[in-house]
């Protein structure tokens, strides 16, 4: 999951040098917070969230293979 949203985060941003993703696993879950460089957030975010909420269903998908729920945090 982890190297899904970081590879999906470099696709979308100018500076894909600066895409990290942490992972903090629980017993049942993963939050995955995403950093990426002040300049992109509005493109990490999109339109009303978009962007965002796209992210945040695909790695939701990915999860239910590893039997976990996963959050998706954007941080800066």
């Amino acid at each position: 999951m982890k190297e899904l949203l970081e590879t999906l985060a470099k696709a979308l941003v100018d500076k894909p040098d600066e895409v990290e993703v942490s992972a903090v696993e629980g017993e049942k879950s993963v939050i995955l917070q995403l950093k990426v460089a002040p300049d992109d957030v509005g493109k990490v975010i999109g339109k009303q969230g978009r962007i965002a909420k796209a992210l945040r269903t695909i790695v939701k998908a990915s999860s239910v293979k590893e039997g976990k729920k996963a959050v998706v945090e954007i941080i800066d």
